[in-house]
């Protein structure tokens, strides 16, 4: 047991470090290789915070344990809203300029439901692993395009890119980054896995909850920094292009290679769960686009709710 937690949580440092050591990298060799500022920062802000559940899932299926990807990609997706925005807004209410981010938890809502409906026969196909690849491909486009409307934020997200361009450091960040990823994702499945089965926990409940969380702590750090900064773009972007990223890259990517088994309690329970939390955030951003603390208190207390209700069924 004190193993599996010591090789857990050395996993979880390792992959932080990892994926802000490969954020780094890929924003200078962009910027070295004349990819614009703003898109740079546009495709990073979606794909920064999902790295280490991305490294995750590609070990979990590598070593053929897709139940263990798929709780973890959908867990993601629930702690993103709950506990990162959650604790993030309640630290500091979030300020939001981005008008698209509306748009964009809708086509979220969307994914789920459809990833709700294609999972009704206890599987995801290599056909619907295209339709939800084809989807991300669409709403990447689209965050891009609406992005471009709006000249106040194309100067935040070029800074979110900022870093140094030469091209020899970021070949060492790069590298040291593959080598973090890959052993805080080994460690992090290895660890994961035997601190569920201490616990009498089956893998996909294992990603569900322990892995999810456990990935989700540095991210949630990082978002209530970036809120005291003023930074509510940044924040609420990264939280609905990672569980994009997720649900449309990471899951659509696994169904693609292979057939994802999807239990029924799973289709009844988990998916409807993060279906709710990405639907909260409409009522939220109507009108004013901001998030309070009140707000953000409703979303970590639902999170805690769904945690808990989790653990019941687990007894």
């Amino acid at each position: 047991m004190t193993a599996a937690l010591f090789y857990f949580a050395a996993g979880i440092v390792l992959l932080a470090l990892g994926g802000d050591s490969l954020v780094k990298s890929a924003a200078g060799l962009a910027r070295r290789f004349g990819i614009s500022p703003f898109t740079t920062g546009l495709v990073l802000v979606a794909f920064a915070t999902s790295l280490p559940e991305l490294a995750v899932n590609l070990r979990a299926v590598w070593i053929g344990d897709p139940a263990l990807a798929l709780g973890n990609a959908v867990g993601s997706n629930i702690a993103n809203f709950g506990l990162t925005l959650g604790a993030a807004a309640l630290c500091a209410p979030l300020l939001i300029r981005w008008k698209a981010l509306p748009s964009l938890i809708v086509c979220l809502v969307v994914a789920t439901l459809a990833t709700i409906l294609l999972a009704q026969d206890g599987r995801l196909t290599r056909l619907d692993g295209f339709v939800l690849l084809a989807s991300f491909v669409v709403v990447l486009g689209f965050a891009w395009a609406f992005g471009r409307r709006q000249p106040e934020l194309r100067s935040e997200f070029a800074g979110f890119a900022e870093t140094r361009t030469d091209p020899l450091l970021n070949l060492v960040r790069l590298a040291i980054a593959a080598a973090l990823l890959f052993f805080g994702a080994k460690w992090t499945v290895q660890g994961g896995t035997a601190l569920g089965q201490a616990l009498g926990m089956e893998s996909l409940l294992s990603g569900l909850l322990l892995v999810a969380i456990g990935t989700a702590l540095p991210e949630m750090s990082a978002a209530i920094a970036a809120t005291r900064r003023g930074q509510g773009d940044i924040v609420a972007g990264h939280v609905i292009g990672s569980s994009l990223v997720n649900l449309l890259l990471v899951v659509g990517g696994m169904a693609v290679l292979r057939d994802v088994p999807v239990p029924a309690s799973f289709v009844r329970l988990e998916l409807p769960a993060a279906l709710v939390f990405a639907a909260l955030l409409l009522p939220m951003l109507r009108g004013e686009m901001r998030i309070s603390r009140a707000e953000g208190a409703v979303l970590l207390l639902a999170f805690l709710g769904f945690v808990a209700i989790e653990v019941l069924m687990m007894m």
